[in-house]
């Protein structure tokens, strides 16, 4: 059986602004139907490389292909099968809910019911309601809906939750997964470990530019990045801790041998988020070089 081909392409891509590289020759696949995760720090290059997916931002060099175009000849055929939602909205806050989700279905060939959408990001209480009197909560829920709105093949997702109440964020993250359950593939970034954990089906780190790992989330950081941690205080009042892969065996082996369990115990199996910081930390540029903040200053954010 011949395997379809992925829906984002990536070889070797770079960005240049000058003397500046914000993006230095990344590589990747994201597969029908996949979540994937496009994690690091701002400043790393990431949204640089995602504008660049979007047709924002035109590359210096590489190959990128997103639904079989390269993006920097993508036509309007092509953007109605993207659903983009940004880290800023641009809404209108003269209309209500109701009438910009009606005027953004009517540019796509087959939008989802309006009704449905403002269902599904939790607006139905305001759906009569001008945008401009909303919180920012419900606003970002108004920029995800207005992604969603023209059933896109292919969703980006920058930052989605920012404003979510923890409650906001969980029913957002089912919203994704009923998405994904009906086939739409996703790039989703963000600050929230937690958030990539839940929803990715794999993950890139970017820093500095480059991809610093890839691979399915249960793997990022290798097997090594994983060996649980046992920490505890000797009888002298000394903190002590271990790594290990049996930290049971070493936890009874502990109380053994102090007549009973030490005192502070802790057993700390890491995180993606401990495994992110350890990647991130351990791939800074040296002492002397520039890394994406230093180099723009103020205008580091925009190529987050």
């Amino acid at each position: 059986m011949e395997l379809s081909p992925p829906v984002v392409r990536v070889r070797d891509l770079h960005k240049s602004y000058g003397d500046f590289n914000a993006v230095r020759g990344i590589s990747f696949d994201i597969e029908a139907g996949e979540t994937f995760a496009l994690l690091g720090p701002n400043g790393a290059g990431k949204s640089t490389a995602i504008e660049i997916l979007e047709g924002y931002r035109d590359r210096t060099s590489g190959e990128v292909s997103v639904l079989g175009v390269d993006p920097q000849r993508g036509g309007l055929g092509w953007k109605s099968r993207l659903g983009i939602v940004l880290q800023s909205s641009g809404e209108s806050g003269n209309v209500t809910v109701t009438e910009q989700l009606t005027h953004f279905a009517g540019l796509y060939p087959r939008p989802r019911r309006v009704a449905e959408v403002i269902e599904a990001v939790g607006l139905e209480p305001k759906a009569k309601t001008r945008i401009s009197k909303l919180s920012g909560g419900q606003r970002r829920r108004v920029d995800v809906a207005l992604g969603i709105i023209g059933r896109p093949e292919l969703l980006f997702l920058d930052e989605p939750t920012t404003g979510f109440d923890p409650e906001a964020r969980h029913q957002f993250w089912d919203l994704v997964r009923r998405l994904k359950a009906e086939g739409t593939t996703i790039l989703l970034t963000t600050h929230y470990l937690d958030e990539a954990a839940q929803l990715g089906d794999r993950a890139g780190v970017i820093n500095d530019g480059r991809l610093i790992d890839i691979g399915a989330i249960g793997e990022i950081g290798g097997a090594d990045a994983r060996v649980p941690l046992v920490r505890w205080r000797d009888a002298s009042g000394t903190l002590q801790e271990k790594r290990t892969q049996e930290p049971a065996r070493l936890v009874a082996e502990l109380a053994a041998a102090s007549g009973g369990e030490p005192g502070n115990l802790e057993v700390i199996r890491p995180s993606l988020e401990d495994i992110y910081l350890g990647l991130v930390r351990g791939s800074r540029p040296a002492s002397g070089t520039t890394d994406a903040a230093d180099a723009l200053g103020n205008d580091a954010e925009v190529l987050a």
